[in-house]
């Protein structure tokens, strides 16, 4: 009996001793793997644009763009020391009160470093002050306005990939008197960008006396379903061509109005790229064909394009089971977005960490990085905010092939 429960003593020993080293053996693997083998914490992107809005293709275009350049981004390391980038989103419906909830929730996650807005000038100028206010890079890669950008802050949070309404509109005007077309109307929204664009025109029409600007400008609000009293009035003035700036639901109530006129009645139009901001000649239908209609651009998948160009249209077809270069809707917001994202990485990398006072000092402090749309050397600067140039601006058309350039003379 006494040798028995010995043995079992014995045992049971062996038995709490063996426990005993797997779980020292545990702990100390654990502590070994822990620092080494976790997943490190993303790097998160926010995005604040209008995807509830129920025409705009413009917010989809600008998440592709971003999204693309997080793919190559991540795949080839990410930032800091190995971690992700990872986009955030919220949806502001182009509602500026929306944007400024947005922003605000954005900027309290931690490890965001900066945001992303949308098409609508008006939405991001309602948000200026939060942003500068809360201290966070805000990353422009469509809306136009100039004063965005020349906000009056300092430091200015703002960095702009995109076009501005002073570079847009004198390339509409000159491509105008290039047909020498010299009395032109003025079609504009009574928001700040339609301010902003006229104010553009009036400037250049002054300064180089290229162009009459005829009659009052013929205002019209948001949401308007009839335009053409104000066209007609512009025409009766003496106007030869319109120019016009338009989102892509009133610029196609627009067009599709004057296509119904005879065709004495019509005149050609100089378009801003609102219009391109949405699925134009769907909205229109064949009412565009009826209709001298040309707008500005700074790029396109249409036609011949350079080697990186192809290689992303490939890839933008293959992630989001897209058709065509022809049926991509929004083009220039994935361009900039694209771009804008990989300056982005390159200043958080520069920065070293996630803190957005660092990451906007770096961005004014880039060396130069290879973009689709051109070579930015550098980016930004300390006194320049805006990273595309006049050169980077082009006249197009709708055609079968999708936006098409056309030489200034066509």
């Amino acid at each position: 009996m006494w040798r028995k429960d010995a043995g079992v003593h014995t045992m049971r020993a062996m038995i709490k001793r063996g426990l005993r080293g797997l779980l020292l053996a545990l702990f100390v693997v654990a502590d070994f793997v822990s620092p080494c083998g976790a997943t490190p914490p993303p790097v998160l992107i926010g995005l604040d644009a209008e995807f509830g809005h129920r025409t705009s293709t413009s917010a989809v275009a600008i998440r592709q763009g971003i999204l693309l350049a997080l793919e190559e981004i991540n795949a080839a390391g990410g930032v800091l020391e190995g971690r992700k980038l990872e986009l955030v989103e919220r949806d502001n419906r182009s509602v500026p009160a929306r944007g400024e909830v947005n922003i605000r929730e954005l900027a309290a996650l931690p490890d965001l470093v900066a945001v992303f807005c949308g098409k609508f000038s008006p939405v991001v100028q309602e948000i200026l002050p939060t942003v500068h206010a809360l201290k966070i890079p805000l990353l422009d890669p469509w809306a136009a306005m100039d004063s965005l950008v020349d906000n009056g802050y300092t430091p200015n949070f703002v960095f702009r990939l995109s076009l501005r309404d002073s570079w847009a509109v004198p390339t509409l005007l000159e491509h105008a008197n290039h047909r020498g077309l010299r009395r032109l109307g003025i079609l504009a929204p009574n928001t700040g960008w339609g301010r902003s664009s006229v104010a553009a025109a009036r400037h250049y029409a002054s300064r180089t006396g290229l162009v009459d600007l005829i009659g009052d400008v013929g205002w019209y609000n948001w949401g308007d379903t009839h335009l053409l009293t104000p066209y007609l009035a512009l025409k009766a003035g003496g106007a030869q061509g319109i120019l016009l700036i338009a989102n892509e639901t009133e610029g196609a109530i627009l067009v599709r109005e004057v296509a119904a006129l005879p065709e004495g009645e019509r005149v050609p139009f100089f378009s801003h790229w609102g219009v391109s901001g949405g699925n134009f000649p769907a909205m229109t239908g064949e009412a565009l064909a009826a209709v001298d209609f040309s707008l500005v651009q700074t790029f396109t998948f249409a036609g011949t394009i350079p080697a990186r160009a192809q290689a992303v249209l490939s890839r933008l077809q293959a992630r989001f089971t897209l058709g065509s270069a022809a049926t991509i809707p929004s083009q220039v917001g994935i361009a900039h977005a694209y771009d804008l994202t990989h300056i982005l990485a390159a200043a958080i990398r520069q920065a070293g960490s996630t803190d957005r006072q660092a990451i906007r000092d770096a961005l004014e402090s880039l060396p130069a990085v290879d973009g689709l749309i051109r070579r930015y050397d550098p980016p930004f600067t300390p006194n320049r905010h805006e990273a595309l140039e006049p050169a980077q601006v082009f006249i197009g058309r709708f055609s079968h092939e999708g936006i098409v350039p056309l030489a200034k003379a066509d």
